[in-house]
């Protein structure tokens, strides 16, 4: 599934060819994804200016200049594709600029969606409303708060968008290792220094990954079709049984039916 750093990846590939623009075109080749299109997609979009894209969480945002925002999740296999030569059995959106720049969402096992509404109303969206804040303008004072009391495990904890907004499973168990943290110990138990070393962690994995284009996990790509090579990084996940830098070795558990991938020697 494509997470927050490949989401940022592909709002700045759209960024490029998107902001500024007017939307000529508009197609909405099936009548859903995850659910179903706005019925009014077309007309509210169609002759619409881009005034600028953004992201909140694992959500890509395009704000025009009607008060409107197109919202999209790329789900498990979604992607956008910039000028490519054919139209494939999967773009399921297609969008032409003024400048006759093509964009197409394409998303095999349809598991994304497209939303659209009034950029007035983004923060009280449903899915918005109940959001944490964003891993990189977490506070470690703000996430003791959150945890406090909770005997949950912590990478659970950290997967929960109520807590954290937009971390997914590769990224929490890339932090939980660098800062040393068991991902099965009870959130409420870890002390505010541990907690500010995981923050530091968490920004420096995501920066890293945006930096990098994001992970190339199956079927992800950004816009232009370059493939992220965060994944060259790793220093635990998908790695079970491989040495780990302290002379331990990486081990895989399961938890709420995702892989956890940890160093027990050096994480506690």
């Amino acid at each position: 599934m494509p997470e927050l750093p490949e989401v940022e990846t592909t709002v700045r590939g759209l960024a490029k060819v998107l902001d500024g623009r007017r939307i000529e075109r508009v197609e909405a080749r099936r009548a859903d994804l995850r659910r179903a299109f706005p019925k009014d997609l077309g007309q509210r979009l169609t002759g619409a200016k881009v005034i600028g894209l953004g992201r909140r969480a694992k959500y890509g945002l395009i704000h025009t200049d009607r008060d409107d925002t197109m919202i999209f999740h790329l789900g498990m296999s979604g992607s956008w594709r910039i000028n490519r030569a054919e139209i494939e059995k999967h773009d399921h959106l297609l969008l032409e600029t003024d400048e006759g720049t093509r964009l197409a969402l394409n998303d095999p096992r349809r598991f994304g969606s497209v939303d659209l509404i009034p950029t007035s109303e983004l923060d009280a969206w449903p899915a918005f409303a109940v959001l944490g804040p964003e891993p990189l303008e977490l506070d470690a004072g703000d996430l003791r708060q959150r945890l406090a009391g909770r005997s949950a495990a912590i990478k659970q904890l950290l997967l929960d968008q109520t807590i954290v907004a937009g971390l997914g499973n590769i990224y929490v168990c890339e932090a939980l290792y660098r800062s040393h943290i068991h991902p099965t110990r009870a959130g409420g138990s870890i002390s505010l220094p541990r907690l500010d070393r995981l923050v530091v962690a968490i920004r420096q994995v995501i920066d890293e990954a945006i930096e990098a284009g994001g992970s190339t996990l199956r079927d992800f790509a950004s816009p232009d079709g370059e493939l992220g090579y965060f994944s060259k990084a790793f220093a635990v996940y998908d790695r079970e049984g491989q040495p780990c830098g302290c002379g331990g070795k990486v081990r895989r558990i399961v938890q709420g039916g995702r892989s956890t991938f940890y160093c027990p020697a050096c994480q506690r």
